[in-house]
């Protein structure tokens, strides 16, 4: 029987996480539902534009759980023959759309806020309004901190994304919170509709980074914390013969990364001692950085360039002693060939 590849490999030792981030995108659904009908309440209960800006903004975070569950479950998907880096990139697509959302209830809270400073609408039971809000907030902060935690974790862009959303949707909260109060101890109404449009310049901000992170994905834009993890990784995996990295590319496909490298070797090596070390400072690196996917090792002859830096004894062409090999850095892994 063939050995797995390695796409495979890493999908069925990933089920576990894949579960965690299903439980965290069914709990963000189901406790987004439950807040969005208290938050409702509340608006119909006190009339006021912030506490209606607050509801308005549930909406986004359960029409944005329902999506980033469906693109969990869709990321979930092992890679095959249409899609060989997997489905992952759908949680960009996903993080997109969350943005999008949270940036058009931003023009929604600030038309609803215009409107009512302009009618000089008077908020009513105001007491009820701050306790469901601050009881929800406080459940969205919660929320959020399991969300994010979660996603880090198993390394879902969507999860976290989703959860940062809820976190702002916390401060949202708190801003309303003050503001109620403020009306409700001064009588000064309009600053009702002036934290609503606070509100909604907050979350303009959120829902505009979020596109752009997005897109980022979307576009494969180089992920300085990902390189900074391979170099760590293949530091520590360096062993005799295996002399350098550079021309280095990498991206990330949901918890799935795809490398590209060129790795120096000793030139007098056979094609078959040269794939074989390859091979396994691939599984080394990969362990060492705790990382789910694949490198793909082009191997360059060392040309007799790196002697000075290469420990590997009784090498039959070398031209001068080795002294010390220094430790690689992230501008040397990603510069391309070096000239002859």
């Amino acid at each position: 029987m063939a050995a797995p590849s390695l796409p495979d490999v890493a999908w069925v030792s990933a089920q576990p996480e894949q579960r965690a981030r299903i439980v965290a995108g069914l709990t963000s659904l189901v406790v987004g539902g439950v807040l969005l009908v208290l938050k409702f309440v509340a608006y119909r209960l006190t009339g006021s534009a912030a506490v209606f800006s607050d509801a308005l903004e549930s909406i986004v975070n359960v029409v944005a759980a329902a999506f980033a569950l469906g693109g969990l479950v869709f990321a979930s998907r092992p890679a095959d023959r249409s899609h060989p880096y997997g489905h992952g990139k759908i949680e960009f697509f996903s993080a997109a759309f969350e943005g999008g959302l949270i940036a058009f209830a931003a023009v929604m809270i600030w038309y609803e806020a215009a409107l009512a400073l302009w009618q000089g609408h008077v908020p009513e039971q105001l007491d009820i309004g701050i306790a469901i809000t601050a009881g929800a907030g406080v459940v969205n902060l919660l929320l959020g901190l399991y969300l994010v935690r979660t996603g880090k974790r198993c390394q879902s862009l969507a999860l976290v994304a989703d959860g940062r959303h809820v976190i702002s949707d916390f401060w949202t909260s708190v801003a309303v919170v003050v503001g109620l109060a403020i009306v409700e101890v001064t009588g000064v109404v309009w600053f009702d509709p002036l934290v609503a449009a606070a509100v909604a310049v907050h979350l303009g901000v959120t829902g505009v980074g979020l596109v752009r992170y997005a897109a980022g994905g979307l576009l494969d834009e180089e992920d300085p914390r990902l390189l900074e993890q391979l170099l760590q990784a293949m530091n520590r995996a360096m062993r005799p013969g295996i002399i350098r990295v550079h021309n280095t590319r990498a991206i990330r496909s949901g918890r799935f990364t795809h490398v590209d490298a060129h790795l120096v070797v000793p030139e007098f090596w056979s094609v078959k001692q040269a794939h074989d070390e390859a091979d396994a400072f691939e599984r080394d690196v990969i362990a060492a950085g705790a990382l789910a996917g694949e490198i793909v090792f082009h191997t360059d002859p060392c040309r007799r360039l790196y002697c000075s830096q290469c420990e590997l004894a009784h090498c039959p062409i070398r031209v001068e002693p080795f002294r010390q090999r220094q430790a690689m850095t992230v501008e040397e892994i990603i510069q391309p060939d070096r000239p002859l």
